[in-house]
């Protein structure tokens, strides 16, 4: 009766740890952890000295979600960030949270302010179109699945393409305002890797503001090499792409079929000709 007894009660024992585990496992499997960094695909003019955006507020869309607002904050803050910082590769976080698992599609970014100095001359404030109001919709295609673990997304911000220049490119005195129309491209970090080098001369003399872009059937994304000649673009999406280089004066050179690999660097240098 005494073995019985003590069998019965490491049953129910099992039965408990069991429940609690998959207890456990339920709560576990219905979170995930998002991660928000934030990058710039770099201005190529050298009078830019500052070009800031102030963000307010992260929402995220959950496409499972039937409700009349899907949406998920993310993040809620007020936090100025210069985006000439973020150039060749780096990156700034902007929050780590836990979300409900699930599917998620569309971004939308709250931005308060923007701004762009030319040095030595000035600084120019400019109206965000519904940014402080609505947000601004940065559509993640394709979209990403949240089931656990940490996911990544790069918010990747185009300044050449949002930061529209009035007036004459090469001299401060010429410049006569901007325009602000945010081009933002969003992407799923775990599966996206990174394509750097160094452009120089076929001298071997290294080559500041070289254009380097990335392209597919369309351009992926864009870089100006710094005074080093060093570029680097973030969060391409894993596959076989052409990569090229070119600066005013030089011929281009291109790479075909490069493959590009998640959570991976691919090196690839450029040594452009002078056009004759």
């Amino acid at each position: 009766m005494k073995r019985n007894k003590y069998f019965a009660f490491a049953l129910i024992g099992l039965v408990l740890a069991y429940l609690v585990s998959c207890n456990k496992n339920d709560i576990s499997e219905g979170y995930g952890t998002l991660k928000l960094s934030i990058t710039d695909a770099p201005f190529p003019v050298e009078f830019i000295e500052e070009a800031t955006v102030t963000i307010t507020k992260i929402e995220i869309r959950n496409m499972d979600e039937s409700e009349e607002y899907p949406f998920i904050t993310v993040f809620e803050d007020t936090v100025e960030i210069n985006l000439i910082e973020l150039r060749n590769g780096v990156q700034a976080e902007l929050s780590e949270v836990e979300i409900p698992a699930g599917n998620y599609d569309l971004i939308r970014l709250y931005v308060d302010e923007a701004t762009i100095s030319v040095k030595d001359y000035s600084t120019y404030n400019l109206k965000v179109p519904s940014g402080a109001q609505t947000g601004i919709k940065v559509f993640i295609d394709p979209h990403i699945r949240v089931a656990g673990g940490l996911t990544e997304i790069l918010l990747d911000f185009n300044l050449d393409k949002s930061f529209i220049l009035k007036g004459n490119i090469n001299t401060p005195a010429g410049i006569k305002g901007f325009n602000f129309k945010p081009v933002i491209r969003a992407v799923n970090n775990s599966t996206a890797g990174t394509v750097q080098g160094v452009v120089s001369d076929t001298s071997d003399v290294l080559l500041a503001n070289a254009e380097v872009w990335v392209e597919a059937d369309t351009v992926v994304a864009t870089a100006y090499s710094d005074t080093t000649g060093f570029y680097a673009i973030l969060g391409i999406p894993e596959g076989f792409y052409s990569i090229y280089a070119t600066k005013e004066n030089y011929d281009t050179v291109m790479y075909s079929d490069v493959e590009i690999v998640a959570a991976n660097s691919t090196i690839k240098d450029f040594k452009l000709s002078p056009k004759n």
